[in-house]
């Protein structure tokens, strides 16, 4: 397989001629191989258009064809072997074992998929008969969800590959019966390309209706922004900043029929470290935050940035873990180069802060390696000073120091939504964490205990979502099964002849 630079609309390829992009390699900044063209709004409208005629055809593919369509594309992304790597590993700086990793993680979320398609619950079948002897009669209802309609879906910066091309989104909304056309992101070219072919190429190998699965680049936002707006679009799925997902929400709301966007945000996912957990274990919990705290060079959407503890000598041994610790890091390549200046300006406003302290940095990195640093601040400072509350996205971690129980609740009353949060106990602080409890659960989708909320398991009792701005809708998840009902809506079908009836729905009753 090679990257050509060309737009997939549909069943066919070709060169868009709106612009053209380039891809760099994270590390250097340099220019890797291909020039991509840009999409233009006839191109954009035809994706949009194609998208729009197979959905009829492709929401009603029998439920087995459609799990071995989503397995088809698992296959042919595995296909493509290392290629695939070598090209991700340049465009985005991330590690041969990491970007692996990340490759089983996308094959087995399409996998998990298409076992979800097969069992069919998704579509949460009722059936309730008729009954002519009560008054008033009752009628024959029948109910089946089905898929809301084209799917428009962005890759993110921070997983070239389990939140891009075919990631969760594109699973979920594929597996919902919702054909996906794709924005691609800016900093994957290649990657994005070389996976879009293998779904495009599964599309055409299952029979599906071309217009299944499509992909743009834009040079700018002009095509992402108009693609949220297309009328024919019905769901948006995002992954990225707080600023770009507002502004397709926005986009969105403004249209004459709004459609729903799933935007996963932002999150600084807080830690709470209680006092006998801190008494006996303080030192080897800090050295294990640490590790949390600059992995994937803290461009996770779930990396801990913010640590809430109670003063005491427990506190101080987590501090000297954790200093020790970050002081050894190497400085590590970032995602982009937009993303490690972002994170460089955010780690000198903290430096400028005359209410924060800097207690370790890492060693040194240039302009696209990320150098990780702690911080410490009062609850006082973090209560009165909303913008230590923002995400600073990279390895940069804030401790809240609070004088007592008392003022930690009140920085938790504080806080806006998350997506995790972490509890450090021990069985002494049982109760004082069951107290928290209610408050924790209405600011984040994931709470656990003793451990950080990095690695996110893909499973039916996963939520990768929570209140905003985590996400901008705290019902949703955009990892595991429940993925699917964000893409989903459900018909009620009263006294409808067996002939006119979904199959799903026929013989009962």
């Amino acid at each position: 397989m090679t990257i050509t630079g060309e737009l997939l609309i549909g069943n066919k390829t070709r060169r868009g001629e709106n612009g053209t992009l380039t891809a760099l390699e994270a590390a250097t900044g340099k220019a890797l191989d291909g020039v991509f063209g840009g999409a233009s709004a006839a191109d954009l409208e035809e994706a949009v258009n194609l998208a729009w005629q197979a959905f009829p055809v492709y929401r009603e593919t029998a439920l087995e064809d459609r799990a071995a369509f989503l397995e088809k594309a698992a296959e042919n992304i595995l296909s493509i072997g290392d290629l695939l790597i070598e090209r991700a590993m340049a465009e985005s700086g991330l590690p041969r074992a990491r970007l692996e990793g990340e490759r089983m993680r996308t094959v087995n979320q399409l996998r998990l998929f298409a076992g979800v398609v097969r069992e069919g619950a998704f579509q949460d079948l009722r059936f309730d008969p008729a009954d002519a002897t009560r008054t008033p009669p009752k009628p024959d209802l029948r109910l089946r969800k089905l898929g809301l309609g084209p799917v428009a879906v962005f890759g993110a910066s921070n997983f070239p590959l389990a939140f891009s091309v075919a990631g969760g989104d594109t699973a979920s909304a594929l597996a919902a019966g919702c054909p996906v056309v794709v924005k691609a992101h800016p900093a994957h070219l290649g990657t994005s390309e070389l996976v879009a072919r293998a779904v495009q190429q599964a599309v055409i190998d299952c029979g599906m209706p071309e217009g299944t699965f499509s992909m743009l680049h834009d040079t700018g936002y002009d095509i992402g922004g108009a693609l949220v707006a297309h009328p024919l679009i019905r769901a948006v799925g995002f992954t990225g900043s707080r600023r770009g997902g507002l502004a397709l929400i926005d986009i969105a709301a403004k249209r004459d029929v709004p459609i729903p966007v799933y935007a996963e945000m932002s999150a600084i996912n807080p830690v709470l470290l209680f006092p006998e957990a801190l008494k006996a274990r303080g030192r080897e919990i800090g050295t294990a935050f640490a590790a949390s705290l600059t992995l994937g060079a803290g461009q996770f959407c779930t990396n801990p940035g913010l640590i809430l503890a109670v003063e005491s000598e427990g506190l101080e041994a987590f501090k000297a873990g954790a200093v020790e610790a970050l002081k050894d890091v190497p400085a590590q390549t970032m995602l982009t180069p937009g993303i490690s200046k972002a994170y460089r300006d955010g780690v000198a406003r903290l430096v400028g802060n005359g209410a924060v302290t800097r207690l370790a940095e890492g060693q040194q990195g240039d302009d696209f390696h990320g150098q990780a640093a702690l911080f410490e601040t009062t609850a006082a400072s973090f209560l009165n000073d909303k913008s230590l509350h923002d995400e600073v996205f990279g390895s940069a971690g804030l401790i809240v120091r609070c004088r007592d129980p008392e003022e930690l609740e009140t920085v938790i009353d504080g806080l806006e939504g998350q997506l995790t949060i972490a509890l450090h106990i021990a069985a002494g602080d049982y109760p004082a964490a069951g107290k928290l409890m209610p408050k924790l659960e209405m600011l984040a989708g994931r709470l656990l205990v003793n451990g950080f909320g990095t690695g996110v398991e893909v499973s039916p009792a996963m939520v990768h979502g929570g209140p905003y701005p985590a996400t901008s809708d705290a019902r949703s998840t955009s990892v595991g099964t429940l993925a699917i009902d964000r893409f989903l809506r459900p018909v009620s079908y009263q006294d409808m002849p067996a002939d006119l009836l979904p199959k799903a729905l026929r013989g009962q009753g």
